[in-house]
C-alpha cells in the first residue's frame, strides 16, 4: 500500500485541529494535578506550566500571546491556587521568553532549558508568595519542587516535540 502523493501547499492538518492540539496538551498537563496521588509533600511538578513552556520554546507560533491567561485560569481552577496567580505568572513567563527571543538569534536545547528553569523559578516562587503567608515553612519543599520541575522539563519538551512532529505529519 502506497501513500498518496500530496500537493506541496496542501495544509497538513485542519486549521482548527492543529491549533487545538497545543491547548489540549497544556490542559491535559494541568489535569495531572487532580490525579489521586498519595503523598505527604507536594513535589509534583506543575505539568501544565511545563507543557506551556515547552510549546513556547520549541514551537513559538503554536500558541498565541494571549493564551497564557486563559490556560492559567484553567490551571487555577483545577489546582486550587488563588484565582489569577497562574494567569499573571504564566503571562510573565511568556514575556520573559519573548525577552530572550528578542536578544538571541539562535538557541540550543541547553539555553531553552535554562530559560525554562528561570520561568519555572519565577512561577513557583511567585505562586508561593501569592498562595501562602511569608511565615509559612514551605521553602524547603518549594526548592525541591523547583529542582524536580527543572529536571522534568526535558521530558515535557520531548513529549511536545513528538506531538508537534505528529501534528505536522498528519
Amino acid at each position: 500500500m502506497s501513500i498518496a502523493p500530496r500537493k506541496p501547499f496542501d495544509p497538513l492538518l485542519p486549521a482548527g485541529r492543529a491549533r487545538a492540539i497545543p491547548w489540549m496538551t497544556v490542559m491535559a498537563g494541568s489535569l495531572v494535578t487532580i490525579a489521586p496521588f498519595g503523598a505527604t509533600l507536594g513535589l509534583l511538578p506543575p505539568c501544565g506550566l511545563l507543557m506551556l513552556l515547552a510549546w513556547r520554546l520549541l514551537a513559538p507560533l503554536a500558541l498565541r500571546r494571549w493564551t497564557p491567561p486563559l490556560l492559567g485560569l484553567f490551571d487555577d481552577l483545577l489546582s486550587g491556587q488563588p484565582l489569577g496567580s497562574a494567569m499573571v505568572l504564566w503571562t510573565l513567563a511568556f514575556f520573559l521568553i519573548d525577552l530572550f527571543d528578542q536578544r538571541t538569534m539562535f538557541r540550543d536545547f541547553w539555553q531553552d532549558w535554562m530559560i525554562a528553569a528561570a520561568a519555572i523559578v519565577l512561577c513557583l516562587a511567585g505562586g508561593r508568595l501569592v498562595a501562602s503567608p511569608l511565615t509559612a515553612h514551605v521553602d524547603a519543599v518549594l526548592v525541591i519542587q523547583i529542582v524536580v520541575s527543572i529536571l522534568v522539563f526535558p521530558l515535557a519538551a520531548r513529549i511536545v516535540a513528538w506531538i508537534d512532529r505528529k501534528r505536522a505529519v498528519e
